[in-house]
């Protein structure tokens, strides 16, 4: 099974090693996934720092491919609504469907996904 890096966790884990152990163990096992919108939101800030071999070793990683059903995301939204849970981002429902699609725990910072958890059927840690 694949663990699907959210771009918090790579931000700390660039910025100042927070979530370092979980994420080094992840990458000892070869399970670290992440898909476009994630590569889309944290390369233009490694590009701008000239990072080119951590850019090369991200687009490495296992990527999962994106298939975005629009009706499925609008359905996570209401039932996020339902709920109470409010400010869930188009690009948070994105990523929590594909990680469903693909059977892939989120390891995210972001307290959206572990609310979503509780009415989308998502792993989250």
């Amino acid at each position: 099974m694949s663990v699907l890096v959210d771009t918090s966790i790579w931000i700390d884990y660039f910025r100042n090693g927070d979530n370092h152990h979980r994420l080094d163990v992840l990458i000892d096992e070869n399970i670290v996934a992440t898909n476009d919108l994630i590569l889309a939101e944290l390369i233009p800030f490694l590009k701008v720092r000239k990072q080119n071999k951590v850019i090369e070793l991200l687009k490495s990683v296992n990527n999962l491919q994106l298939k975005i059903n629009w009706n499925e995301l609008i359905e996570y939204q209401v039932k996020c609504l339902k709920k109470g849970i409010n400010g869930v981002g188009i690009p948070d429902l994105i990523i929590a469907q594909n990680a469903k699609q693909h059977d892939c725990e989120i390891y995210s910072t972001d307290n959206h996904f572990k609310l979503m958890s509780k009415v989308v059927n998502i792993k989250s840690t």
